[in-house]
């Protein structure tokens, strides 16, 4: 992925960077030679937008996926409370945490709320749905945050959903959820430990190598106000198996005392900002949330979804607080990163980059839009004049590309999750998952940029906006590597770079469809974090 030398035969290695390629390593030895056989080596991929701690967790935690009806649903919570006790790592046992809910694969429905009590009883229950941006609670949990009773107000940026007499149906939405998460956060370091270690070995036997946690510390994306620091001690032992870049929620930031001449905002303490840190672990932008989701019909568009008459979604706040907190991180060194999903979204995320870039600068690290998922052909442009960098998931085409179209109406659909345009204009587009929201495999996702096939075998948005094999696999590496600041470092098999690459089983510009190839061995820093090469052991 170097245009200056596109291919080679052989790569050099020496303290964990890549020092030359074929003739440059002429006469030089080595401790190891390593062959691989003809297989073929790419740069580590880079997954720019995922939630590794929630991921990691659901693998540890009870999980509905994969249930085919409502009956198994609910005998699988129903042995969950059987099972529940005190976990050893000082885990509370009074509430059951599950996740893998996802409404769309049954028929549009949610879990019947006496069921659900039927089901898990006096066990406060929340059970998180795949797009981060709602959940199902019991009665028991409504109970325990005083939103039974009819009449309880809604926070601000959420609702808790109530039937036409006012009763509450067990789904909340977007910040209403912190109200239940207050009662059984922050969770264990050591349990998050272990997820974001659970995490990255997944993580390592797809190919990746960096990713960047969409959002820690605060918020209902987070799990703990000390969430950096299970990332930090399994970085410390040995068992962070990917390189991380995390993304604290603007929550998370608090305000900042320093000379009056600093002119300081929100951050972190003693004034640290984006890009401080390591090669393994660092700090990126600062999250916010602008609106909710398409598969929830919560993000915020110009014109009302198909399926609801006047219904245009939300923001997570007034636009004038969001824009107040977003200037007050950026004025005190962090970039930002949006997340923005519907096209009224993108256009306060443009407004206010717009300004905050004309008034401080541009930071050492772009500012993003994550997903950046309904884009009006007139913000393409306003896109790439800000230097914007953005995030759409192919992850979502095959899974929840009928529904949006059916939610969003086909003229609407063809701005939909774009990429060639996005491309073609300039604009930095990084390659990423949002897993546990969506698949996480790499290859999968390269496949789905090439065909954007959904589950009905149609093409998701417009055919236009589909990438050819070597541009999806760019959004991955020099794509993924520029968004996240980091291209001088990674992204390309160029000597200087970190050694981090991945062994497939062919060539991914040559496969006739990606997701036959195999990711066979992964390599950090030139060393194995997956193999599955008889010479190399992980």
């Amino acid at each position: 992925m170097d245009p200056a030398r596109p291919a080679a035969r052989s790569l050099g290695v020496l303290h964990g960077r890549i020092v030359g390629l074929d003739e440059e390593l002429d006469g030089v030895g080595a401790r190891e030679v390593l062959d691989l056989g003809g297989r073929t080596v790419v740069p580590g991929f880079i997954d720019a937008h995922c939630h590794t701690a929630w991921f990691g967790l659901g693998l540890i935690e009870p999980s509905v996926e994969g249930c085919a009806d409502f009956p198994e649903l609910y005998a699988l919570l129903r042995r969950a409370v059987e099972k529940m006790d005190d976990d050893d790592d000082g885990a509370p046992a009074e509430w059951l945490v599950a996740s893998g809910f996802n409404h769309r694969l049954f028929g549009g429905r949610f879990p019947d709320l006496s069921e659900l009590d039927a089901a898990t009883g006096d066990v406060p229950l929340f059970l998180r749905h795949n797009s981060g941006h709602l959940a199902v609670v019991n009665t028991a949990a409504l109970r325990l945050a005083g939103l039974h009773d009819a009449g309880a107000p809604d926070p601000a940026g959420g609702t808790v959903v109530r039937d036409a007499a006012g009763r509450p149906t067990g789904v909340v939405e977007e910040t209403a959820q912190e109200l239940f998460q207050a009662l059984f956060q922050p969770r264990p370091l050591a349990r998050l430990q272990a997820a974001v270690e659970r995490a990255t070995a997944a993580y390592a036997s797809q190919g990746i190598t960096s990713f960047t946690d969409a959002g820690i510390g605060a918020g209902w994306i987070g799990q703990s106000p000390a969430e950096l620091a299970a990332f930090q001690r399994a970085a410390a032992a040995g068992t962070l198996a990917a390189r991380a870049q995390l993304m604290p929620v603007l929550d998370a930031l608090r305000p900042l005392s320093g000379h009056p001449s600093d002119g300081l905002g929100t951050g972190l303490d003693l004034g640290i900002h984006s890009g401080f840190g390591s090669d393994m672990l660092s700090l990126g932008p600062a999250k916010v949330f602008l609106d909710g989701s398409l598969l929830g019909e919560t993000a915020a568009v110009s014109e009302p979804y198909c399926s609801h008459g006047s219904h245009a979604g939300y923001f997570q706040d007034d636009p004038a607080a969001l824009r107040a907190a977003i200037e007050a991180a950026y004025r005190s060194g962090w970039a930002v990163a949006a997340h923005a999903i519907g096209d009224r979204a993108v256009d306060l995320a443009l407004d206010i980059f717009d300004d905050l870039q004309s008034r401080y600068g541009r930071r050492a690290l772009p500012n993003r839009i994550e997903h950046a998922s309904i884009v009006r052909p007139d913000q393409v442009a306003r896109l790439a004049r800000a230097g914007i960098a953005v995030t759409p998931q192919s992850s979502f085409f095959r899974d929840g590309g009928d529904g949006m179209t059916a939610s969003l109406g086909a003229a609407r659909a063809a701005w939909a999750y774009r990429a060639a345009s996005f491309v073609e204009a300039g604009i930095v587009v990084a390659g990423s998952s949002d897993r546990p929201v969506a698949d996480g495999d790499v290859l999968r996702g390269m496949q789905a940029y090439v065909d954007r096939l959904t589950a009905s075998g149609a093409v998701f948005g417009s055919p236009e906006e589909r990438l050819t094999r070597r541009q999806a696999l760019a959004l991955y590496t020099t794509g993924a590597a520029a968004a996240t600041g980091a291209s001088r470092l990674k992204g390309s098999l160029s000597p200087g770079k970190l050694a981090d690459a991945v062994v497939l089983s062919g060539s991914p510009l040559d496969a006739p469809q990606l997701t036959d190839l195999a990711v066979e061995a992964t390599f950090l820093g030139g060393a194995p974090t997956h193999s599955l090469l008889e010479k190399v052991s992980a």
